[in-house]
């Protein structure tokens, strides 16, 4: 029997086959993308087995395992998937799941078992947790698979971008450039398809989190860098966007609020996991 997929699903699952063609060229999502990356090496020491939410093409996945990192990688996206086992085979990484994070806590036991025991980390880049309503059991779900002292960090797009509001209002488009301040779910295209997401606030992710995890920090990724809806204008200036990279450098955790996204830094606490 197929089982119909979720509207989010359904968009990602349409562009699979093109999306590092149409991605992995733009000089804003490389310079976001190593934000992220120089803090995930930070977090999870070499040998450190690691869960991704939401993980696409396994970009971050290829990366980390080529850095001596063990990483399972899950998106709800089957064909995401498949594009991402042919990457990852290589490398010989575990072998890459189907999995929706939104619904984490019900599959957490299947991944344990997989892992051979809880996770020393896990990590979400790039907004896939917007596609997530309720993100009460995906930290459930967290809470039963991280080991105590491991690191959670969680990639978000933030609610007050500075180069959301003004890329959108260059184009004459204020429905777009103040979308994200609203406390509803938002309408999404891609590839086509329709689909819906929430833009979380920092309160959202605590609240959620707690009382297995406690935040550590938060850093803005693209405070300066703008967003990828600036290409490919941006990725036509390299000399700016190389400046507004080393601006994000030193400002992105005093001015994390105004970044394209957040990251969102935290740690397992001693409380016991939810039944």
């Amino acid at each position: 029997m197929t089982v119909a997929l979720e509207p989010a699903a359904q968009a990602f699952d349409s562009i699979a086959s093109a999306f590092d063609l149409r991605y992995g060229h733009w000089g804003s999502v490389a310079a976001q993308r190593a934000a992220v990356r120089a803090a995930l090496l930070h977090a999870f020491a070499p040998g450190a087995r690691v869960l991704e939410l939401g993980g696409g093409t396994a970009e971050d996945a290829a990366f980390l395992t080529r850095e001596r990192r063990v990483v399972t990688m899950t998106d709800i996206s089957p064909s995401m998937v498949r594009v991402a086992r042919a990457k990852l085979a290589p490398l010989r990484a575990p072998q890459p799941m189907v999995v929706d994070a939104g619904a984490l806590e019900k599959v957490s036991g299947r991944l344990v078992a997989a892992n051979g025991g809880p996770f020393d980390g896990a990590f979400s880049n790039f907004a896939a947790l917007n596609c997530v309503t309720d993100l009460s059991p995906t930290a459930r779900g967290l809470a039963q698979l991280v080991r105590p002292a491991g690191r959670v960090l969680l990639v978000v797009f933030g609610t007050a971008s500075i180069g959301e509001l003004v890329v959108q209002l260059a184009r004459r488009d204020p429905r777009a450039a103040f979308r994200r301040m609203s406390r509803h779910a938002v309408a999404a295209r891609l590839g086509g398809r329709s689909f819906e997401v929430r833009y979380h606030r920092r309160s959202d992710l605590v609240t959620a989190m707690a009382p297995w995890f406690r935040l550590l920090s938060t850093k803005g990724i693209g405070v300066f860098v703008p967003p990828s809806a600036a290409e490919p204008w941006i990725s036509g200036r390299p000399a700016l966007l190389k400046g507004l990279e080393i601006a994000d450098r030193f400002l992105s955790g005093m001015l994390a609020p105004l970044g394209d996204h957040v990251l969102y830094d935290f740690e397992r606490t001693n409380a016991d996991a939810p039944a």
